[in-house]
């Protein structure tokens, strides 16, 4: 791709907005090009709200691939200490939660949560999840996390329920997995293959 000159002279972080507003996909060689700045500009979200991730991923380049970047990203998470761990896990919304009705989540949890039908609940069901919400948090000390684009509602009740269940310790630990999985597919959306 050329991209005209006017373009090019901008500022790192605007330029690569462009580029991916024409491309729709990042390429590895953008990827590895970016310098600091912009590459926590551009990933810093894929791990919700926490751009500490990227921070840490920048210096693995050059990537492999989207599998390399994501190991990358997924073993500054891992290496990170157990606060830090519970910390990135709170950042993320309830679903189907206040902040999903309030429109207060990131693009990225909305068009999920809309994707299992979260968005589309009926009172009864708003309920449940509301008890539900309310009865994880309480006992993990962060929201119920799932990759919902890979499970219906049904799905999501009956995991919600199941893991209810959990040692902290093993929630904390399939609730990570759920995240990097999360973060595959969000990755998989920003990067060309």
């Amino acid at each position: 791709m050329t991209l005209p000159e006017a373009v090019i002279r901008l500022p790192a972080g605007e330029k690569w907005a462009r580029v991916r507003a024409v491309s729709g996909k990042i390429t590895l060689a953008q990827i590895d090009s970016m310098d600091r700045t912009t590459f926590v500009q551009t990933f810093g979200r894929v791990f919700e709200d926490s751009p500490w991730v990227a921070e840490q991923a920048w210096p693995a380049r050059p990537f492999a691939g989207v599998a390399a970047l994501h190991a990358a990203m997924c073993d500054v998470v891992r290496r990170t200490s157990r606060a830090g761990q519970v910390a990135l896990l709170a950042a993320h919304p309830d679903l189907a939660g206040r902040a999903a009705h309030a429109g207060a989540m990131s693009g990225s949890s909305i068009a999920e949560q809309a994707s299992a039908g979260l968005d589309r609940l009926t009172d009864d069901e708003y309920e449940r999840f509301a008890r539900l919400n309310a009865a994880y948090t309480a006992t993990f000390g962060f929201p119920f996390i799932i990759a919902v684009r890979r499970h219906d509602k049904a799905a999501i009740l009956a995991a919600f329920e199941r893991r209810l269940g959990h040692t902290k310790d093993v929630e904390i630990a399939t609730a990570l997995e759920q995240v990097f999985e999360i973060t595959r597919l969000r990755l998989d959306a920003l990067v060309a293959p």
